[in-house]
């Protein structure tokens, strides 16, 4: 299972992910999240971490030029886009993306079907709250190109995992506080993810 760990604000906190086999890091590039990084902070951590990694911003209520700009300062090879964009917006994009379905109803859950998307439960504050989508919204959806966000924890990545999502994203499961990670419970959940 492919794991990203989001809400990176160090790099004693990256380096403990990378360790334990993560897949990708998120910095969060919303100036209102408890977890915002700048440019600067990020592009120090993005520099020391190995090229595997993949190293994923994300934005909510930005242009296209900001992210363009931001991930090329950040050293970014990704875009988490949080907010409803057109085609265009798409488009004018220099880097990949991932499109976020910030689900409220189970049909919502099929948005962008046949394409890699991430799922996280409608809140607010675009994310990083625990909040849990119910997981039978996913009965008939194309599972394999889902990563799941919202409410994941080592408690309950297990029950996803048999569910054969293509991948989970976790912050505030792996957290002691918001923006600072928990190390023991960052391998727990990557060793019961990749296990």
């Amino acid at each position: 299972m492919w794991v990203k760990i989001c809400g990176i604000t160090n790099l004693e906190d990256a380096r403990c992910a990378i360790d334990a086999q993560a897949d990708a890091l998120g910095f969060v590039f919303y100036p209102k999240s408890p977890r915002y990084i700048c440019p600067e902070e990020a592009q120090a951590i993005a520099q020391m971490l190995p090229l595997h990694v993949q190293k994923i911003g994300l934005f909510v209520d930005v242009t296209p030029e900001e992210i363009n700009l931001t991930c090329q300062q950040a050293r970014m090879d990704t875009a988490q886009i949080h907010f409803d964009v057109d085609d265009a917006f798409l488009g004018a994009l220099h880097v990949p993306y991932v499109r976020v379905v910030r689900a409220k109803n189970p049909s919502d859950v099929m948005r962008y079907e046949g394409s890699i998307r991430l799922v996280d439960a409608y809140v607010d504050d675009y994310g990083g709250a625990g909040k849990r989508i119910d997981l039978s919204w996913f009965e008939n959806a194309d599972r394999k190109n889902i990563i799941l966000a919202g409410g994941l924890s080592p408690e309950n990545i297990e029950h996803v995992k048999a569910l054969g999502f293509y991948g989970a994203d976790v912050s505030s499961g792996v957290e002691k506080s918001k923006g600072i990670k928990d190390h023991a419970k960052i391998r727990a959940f990557l060793q019961k993810a990749k296990a």
